[in-house]
């Protein structure tokens, strides 16, 4: 997915010579967590908002040299790269550099977040499933098989946890033989981790048959 047409150039960018309460006054005018630093057009990193209210505004940015946060993306970084990097720096402003490492723009947050919601995954109407199986265990071709084999189409997935030799697998298909799929999970060993009406009504129809049955037998 092409993403190069959400890269801005509406801020530039301040110097490392520039004074700290110039940064501080873009911060106050605008929602950015970060801003990027450059020092003669090179990108040295990005101050960010609480640091630059805890420096004295009278001085210069160079020296809080030190504060500068070093993180970027390249132009040809793939949107679920820059999403990830935006989640793993906390910034809602990120830094975007060619192959010869120069600024040339930045994203921001929301427009790829947007990217994101305009996928199959999100966009279109379906059903989520939570499931989990031992790590060694599972496996993305046997989720697709189980999906498929009942006649549903699968929208995508991901590991959405992994722990104690665990992993969850959440998966987002359309609504055909919800019910079938999930009993088919589990003949595969696959712990439901999710629930919803269908597979809690039926739950419960084979939970009060049990319960009869031993009322039945004493």
């Amino acid at each position: 997915m092409n993403i190069a047409p959400y890269i801005l150039n509406d801020v530039t960018p301040l110097s490392v010579n520039d004074l700290v309460k110039e940064a501080q006054l873009v911060f106050n005018q605008l929602t950015f967590s970060h801003i990027p630093i450059t020092q003669d057009g090179a990108y040295l990193g990005c101050l960010s908002e609480t640091d630059s209210h805890c420096f004295d505004s009278d001085t210069p940015i160079k020296e809080y040299r030190y504060a500068l946060e070093q993180f970027f993306v390249r132009q040809q970084t793939n949107w679920i790269d820059v999403l990830e990097a935006f989640a793993q720096n906390s910034s809602n402003v990120m830094p975007i550099l060619n192959e010869q490492n120069e600024y040339i723009g930045y994203y921001e947050l929301n427009d790829i977040i947007s990217v994101f919601n305009n996928t199959p995954f999100l966009h279109e109407l379906g059903s989520v499933l939570v499931v989990e199986k031992g790590v060694k265990d599972y496996s993305f071709s046997e989720i697709s098989q189980i999906v498929e084999s009942n006649n549903a189409r699968l929208l995508g997935a991901f590991i959405s946890k992994a722990e104690n030799d665990l992993i969850q697998v959440t998966i987002k298909l359309n609504n055909g033989g919800l019910n079938d799929i999930v009993q088919s999970f589990r003949r595969y060993s696959y712990n439901i981790v999710s629930e919803f009406a269908e597979d809690s009504y039926i739950q419960n129809l084979k939970e009060r048959s049990e319960y009869l049955n031993k009322y039945l037998n004493i």
